[in-house]
């Protein structure tokens, strides 16, 4: 099993901080998400069924009708390399690493390409997996660029896959409204714009037939009950999602202050994380875990990822966590190893 953000129980014993006592960084999740209700009793007591609000709510916010719910993309994603005989696959790194650990447990060949030279490596290429914008570096493709590589790939039968986890604070970038492509596969998330990771909810945007191979693959019952009315009730409610790409937009840039200000400015960002490039990466992990504030930490490259802290309390106690002394003499030595 590979490793993910949000081991916070694991960190609380390796460091034996009690587990309230911590401020979570590590997940790149809203942690202002969607105010979840009190649920109706029926949620718990009846089985989930399709023809519920959870399809026509996520048809209508993600502007697509041939879409299919799943348990959350990692679903798909653990799916998506058994529809296929093996073949080449092109995956940038770092990356989302679920998506390399998927298709080569299935037997596929794995390419790692290089991200400012994607065009010139398509013709190795029967499988191109996308994030956009990337998890954990944050850069961002164009639609136009993502198309032009779809077009080159489906003319051999080829796939383009895009992992749009991150994109619904930037709706104009994603490829969600556009007609289906043979080909073209999106995978959209529930949790981390909405905050809602929990109720392990995603969806697949593609040609009606790959659709119909997942659902053969996935079985009845993908999510659960209180999973489908929860995503409902966030997929529609629009005053919400407006707010939040706001919030979410004044955040990210508030971290990053934070962090330039603090002398770390090898950053890249998507709304919803900072990722600090730095050979530090490791001893800034530890010595911020000492104070009870876990970031997620990655060794090749050597760097972190930082989620947004929930309220003025969180983002006072960061502030001061990175001007703890050991921390700016650590950012004094990577300044003067810099010059």
């Amino acid at each position: 099993m590979l490793e993910h953000g949000g081991r916070l129980r694991l960190a609380a014993q390796h460091y034996a901080i009690p587990l309230h006592e911590w401020l979570d960084l590590s997940t790149g999740i809203n942690p202002n998400g969607w105010p979840v209700p009190a649920l109706p009793a029926a949620c718990w007591q009846r089985l989930p069924e399709d023809n519920d609000d959870l399809l026509p709510a996520a048809q209508a916010y993600y502007q697509n009708s041939s879409i299919l719910p799943v348990a959350g993309s990692q679903a798909a994603i653990q799916t998506l390399p058994l529809l296929r005989p093996a073949c080449r696959v092109g995956l940038m790194h770092p990356a989302y690493a679920e998506h390399a650990a998927g298709w080569q447990t299935a037997g596929h060949h794995l390419q790692h390409i290089d991200s400012n030279n994607i065009e010139s490596q398509l013709d190795r290429l029967d499988v191109l997996i996308i994030i956009n914008p990337n998890n954990p570096t944050g850069k961002l493709h164009t639609p136009q660029q993502l198309l032009d590589w779809h077009a080159k790939l489906s003319r051999r039968g080829g796939w383009l896959i895009v992992d749009e986890a991150f994109i619904d604070s930037m709706p104009d970038y994603s490829l969600s409204p556009l007609p289906n492509r043979a080909g073209l596969i999106i995978l959209r998330s529930i949790g981390k714009f909405f905050g809602l990771a929990g109720i392990r909810c995603g969806f697949v945007i593609a040609e009606p037939q790959i659709l119909q191979n997942l659902r053969e693959q996935l079985g009845p019952w993908t999510i659960n009950h209180p999973g489908r009315y929860v995503a409902a009730k966030a997929l529609t409610d629009r005053d919400w999602q407006q707010k939040s790409i706001i919030d979410l937009k004044r955040q990210t840039q508030r971290l990053r202050e934070v962090l330039t200000e603090n002398g770390w400015s090898q950053l890249g960002a998507s709304d919803c994380f900072q990722w600090l490039k730095t050979e530090h990466a490791e001893r800034l992990h530890i010595l911020l875990a000492q104070q009870g504030i876990l970031t997620r930490l990655f060794k090749d490259p050597a760097s972190l990822r930082f989620g947004l802290p929930k309220d003025d309390a969180a983002w006072l106690r960061l502030a001061q966590a990175l001007a703890h002394p050991a921390i700016q003499r650590l950012c004094d030595n990577k300044i003067a190893s810099e010059c």
